[in-house]
Order: C-alpha cells, then structure tokens, then sequence
C-alpha cells in the first residue's frame, strides 16, 4: 500500500487525456486530415462537424486549411484543450467547441460534412448508437457525407483470442486484451496504459456490429449510399480488414 508520502497513482483519465493530446503526432492528423477532406468531397470553406472532437487536433488542423468546425465532446477537459489549441495555431475564429452529448447536435441543415475518428462510435446501446446516427444526419445538409471510422465483427472477431500491444506517437505503451460477449454483440477491451512510467487501467465496451447490421443503422437513421474502406486507403473493405471506414450520405 502506498505510504502518505507516495504520490497519487494514475488515474486512467488521466493517461487516457494524455493519449488524446500526444499520441497521434502532426504528420499522422495532416495524414487522417487529407483523408476526411478526399471522402468527404468537400472544398473550403465548408462548415464541418466534428464528433467527439476530443482535444481538438483534427479541427484545428481542418480550420488552418480554411474550413470552419464546430466540434462536440463530452469531456470538459479535452473543450479546454481543444479551445486552447485553436488559439495556440490562431484560428479560434474558425473552430467553435462546446461540452455536448454527441446524442445532442442541435445545427439542424448546418453542415457540409461531418466526421468521427479514432474509434469513436458504438459506445452506446442499438438506441443510443441510432440516436447519434440520427443527430449527426440531422446537422448535415442534403446530399452531404459522413465519415466515420470503427471496428466491426469483420476486423475484430478474427483477432478477439490475441493480446497487442501498440507503440503510439507520444511514448504511449498499449496493451490490449479482448472479450467478446455473443449475448449482447459486445466488445470489451482490456487496456493497460503506459506512458513515462506509469500505468493504468482502462475498459472500453462497445457494440459490435456486422458490416450488413451497421449499414441498416445508418439506413434507418436517413443515410445511404453507404460504402466502406480499409483504414486510411481506398481499398474496398474485407473481412480481417485492420479498421472499417464509413462514408454515408445524407438522404
């Protein structure tokens, strides 16, 4: 047990914060930037959203290449981030962040493109997931895409039984465990983070859909034109694929 003396050990928000602040490095945003742009289709200025925004780093390298965004998250700590950030690469006039449900998206007809990235959708259950759906098509305008990136029964149940371990930019130490519960179609992911010697624990629980099952989803939430590709390519998704990309469209 840790004396009264000993410093407070790590929190996993903690560590976690600090992966999404550190541990994609410029070169990897301006790569994932020049990607949402292509499948998107858009052109400056568009208006774009961008859900969860976490600590900012993808809008704020979209609004210095002339868009505007507006970005959502749940996290207070990483709005700040992402506030400071965008008056740190001066253009806070172009980047507009607010603590927001990503279920909650009032700019109904707003956007001219919408994005979320770095596995940040399936969080919540078949009527959660649909009601972000829903949102983020409410926000768009007619005919405009949406991007996403995840993972569906496609990557992951080929490789439930193995254990990683990822290097991220930053000096960030992955290891990751997987369960998988066919009840209720659920992913559990066992993290053990490590980043300038210190460690924490961290579990992720998301909702495994199937490529056909996430494709009704977002049909039933008023996409279509519903195409997947490989992570950060534009090879047609396939099974064992190591990431799924979606782009949908506004009905």
């Amino acid at each position: 047990m840790p004396s009264s003396a000993d410093p407070d050990p790590p929190q996993a928000d903690d560590v976690l914060f600090a992966a999404y602040r550190q541990a994609k490095s410029p070169e990897h945003t301006r790569r994932e930037a020049d990607y949402i742009e292509m499948l998107l289709g858009v052109s400056t200025p568009a208006h774009l959203l961008d859900v969860p925004c976490g600590a900012g780093r993808l809008a704020v390298e979209l609004a210095g290449r002339g868009y505007r965004v507006t970005g959502a998250d749940i996290e207070p700590a990483l709005i700040a981030d992402a506030r400071r950030l965008a008056d740190a690469q001066n253009v806070s006039e172009a980047v507009r962040v607010e603590p927001r449900d990503m279920r909650d998206l009032p700019w109904h007809g707003a956007f001219g493109g919408a994005y979320c990235f770095w596995e940040s959708f399936g969080f919540f259950d078949d009527e959660g997931n649909r009601a972000f759906l829903a949102a983020v098509a409410g926000t768009l305008k007619a005919g405009c895409r949406f991007v996403f990136d995840t993972h569906v029964a496609e990557t992951m149940l080929p490789r439930v039984p193995q254990r990683t371990w990822e290097r991220l930019d930053g000096g960030l130490l992955v290891l990751e465990d997987r369960d998988y519960d066919h009840v209720s179609a659920t992913m559990t992911r066992h993290l053990t983070l490590i980043r300038a010697g210190q460690t924490a624990q961290l579990d992720i629980t998301t909702r495994l859909y199937g490529y056909r099952e996430l494709v009704a989803l977002l049909e039933s939430a008023g996409f279509t034109a519903c195409e997947g590709y490989t992570w950060l390519s534009l090879v047609p998704f396939m099974l064992g694929a190591p990431r799924l990309v979606m782009v949908a469209e506004k009905a």
